[in-house]
């Protein structure tokens, strides 16, 4: 039977339409638009360590951790270039001792940007630049250069059009803030009033955040039997334990929140109220001398792990609940080469050896850290080593150590990817975890690390190297990503076609 054109027509509009509505062209999510506004977890990496990772190394150690954020108290430039091309972001700092030279030359302070920013970003992500470092407490003589510093590194960066992506600051020791609780009756110190009213003023103008370095530890060893351990450690609190501001009514569950919050009534004193406040360095010791008995690992542990938790959970804090401020620890690894007292070197997260210090309880709150680091530590081959010393190193631990190298044998499960570093790290860790994960069994020369991520996919069991994952799951996320970007594409270019040429064909039909 002849079909009428009106109702071919019908039929060719109904299946345009509805190509047209039901698939739709594809859009970036909130979350994805507003990813770089996320607030994240940093880590602090300090340098007075007994053989510290050459560069290279440490920045694999850091992808390994799935650390996007650190902050340095220099601009090494090693560290800088090991960066190029990752995605990690890094703070850089200009020293105290610089402060003079910087502040009082326009020159100077263009050089350095030149040197330090200019010759790497943007392939090394630098995020900001922190000027010097507690310098209103610690060397308060200085404190008039910290301004003329900002204000000449400000004017090099505009001169270069990096002002939009590189932020600058300086981070100040919460003693700047007298009376901090109650938070709503916080102000700051009136003695450096000529330095942060003017400070303050061009954050705002510049939309740089306030860096301030937070350490409930402190606060709780300095009012011992009036600030509880719990609140210091983001401990779930009864409503009797928590704090309440007698003024706001504000409920306050852990002493950080606090600190952040006296810092937002500080500035709103002096009416401030459009800088938010970045967190440069928290943490908690894990281990000290007599005096300091709370310095545990235990302790650091549960600070630190209830931080992230917080952090990543978009905690907020009661004053800002839709702001949570981002955060760096203190710090990635113990500096072991730091004066006393004992916990000056026990900040870390890591020995310097990358065997962790404590093991943190991280699991199912992002990526940080890679997964819960709970009896979940495994031996990897490292980065930077020719394939003859990883060979004698893998033959060892398959002959003498007695390694299960049963599945690394062409044929096998594990016998892909085939290749020198991805057998080794098989091998290691299966010589680690026979000898009971025992100190000094993950080492093989010095070519082996530690690591909290496991190397071994659950499916496949696919060696992860320290540069590049290669789970199943991140396998399979790839395969699926890219189908979808070559149905979209497909998608879009019908779209195009359609809508340019379906009227010119209706026509002719009618």
């Amino acid at each position: 039977m002849a079909i009428s054109k009106l109702t071919r027509t019908n039929t060719l509009l109904f299946f345009f339409f509805f190509f047209l509505f039901c698939t739709e062209l594809p859009t970036p999510s909130l979350a994805q638009e507003n990813q770089s506004e996320q607030p994240y977890v940093g880590v602090n990496v300090g340098t007075d360590v007994s053989n510290l990772l050459p560069p290279s190394q440490l920045v694999s150690f850091l992808q390994l951790q799935k650390i996007t954020h650190i902050r340095i108290y220099d601009a090494n430039p090693d560290i800088l270039k090991a960066l190029s091309r990752t995605k990690i972001r890094v703070i850089i700092s200009v020293p105290n001792n610089q402060l003079l030279a910087i502040g009082s030359s326009n020159t100077t302070a263009a050089s350095w940007i030149d040197r330090n920013v200019v010759s790497f970003y943007p392939d090394t992500l630098i995020t900001a630049i922190s000027v010097g470092d507690e310098v209103l407490t610690t060397v308060p003589s200085s404190a008039p250069l910290i301004l003329p510093a900002i204000q000449s590194l400000y004017s090099a960066l505009v001169a270069s059009n990096l002002h939009q992506h590189i932020k600058i600051s300086t981070p100040h020791a919460a003693s700047i803030i007298l009376d901090p609780f109650p938070p709503s009756q916080a102000f700051f110190n009136q003695s450096f009033s000529s330095v942060i009213v003017p400070l303050l003023q061009f954050l705002s103008k510049t939309g740089s955040p306030l860096m301030m370095n937070l350490y409930p530890y402190y606060v709780f060893m300095q009012n011992k039997g009036v600030v509880p351990i719990d609140n210091a450690l983001f401990k779930p609190l009864t409503p009797s334990k928590e704090m309440v501001d007698p003024n706001t009514l504000l409920h306050y569950t852990n002493v950080l929140d606090a600190m952040v919050d006296a810092a937002y009534f500080s500035m709103k004193n002096l009416n401030i109220t459009d800088v938010v406040v970045l967190v440069t360095e928290t943490g908690w010791p894990s281990k000290g001398d007599s005096k300091e008995p709370y310095a545990t690992k235990d302790n650091a542990d549960t600070y630190n792990s209830n931080l992230i938790s917080h952090i990543l959970g978009h905690g907020g804090t009661p004053l800002h609940p839709e702001t949570t401020s981002s955060v760096y620890i203190y710090e990635l690894f113990n500096e072991d080469l730091r004066s006393p007292p004992v916990s000056e070197a026990n900040w870390g997260l890591f020995y310097g050896n990358t065997t962790p210090a404590y093991l943190l309880h991280v699991s199912g709150i992002g990526t940080f850290m890679a997964n819960d680091t709970t009896n979940q530590t495994y031996c990897i081959a490292m980065d930077g080593f020719d394939t003859k010393t990883l060979q004698a190193a893998l033959d060892w631990a398959c002959g003498p150590g007695r390694a299960n190298c049963s599945e690394i044998q062409p044929g096998e499960s594990c016998y892909q990817p085939n290749n020198v570093k991805s057998h080794a790290s098989y091998a290691f860790d299966s010589y680690f975890q026979k000898e009971g994960k025992a100190p000094g069994t993950c080492d093989f020369k010095g070519v082996a690390m530690i690591t909290t991520t496991d190397p071994m996919s659950n499916k496949t069991k696919d060696v992860v190297n320290s540069t590049q994952s290669s789970s199943a799951g991140e396998k399979l996320l790839r395969c699926r990503t890219f189908s979808f970007l070559k149905i979209s594409a497909f998608s879009n270019i019908l779209h195009i076609f359609l809508a340019a040429y379906f009227p010119i064909f209706l026509l002719v039909l009618l």
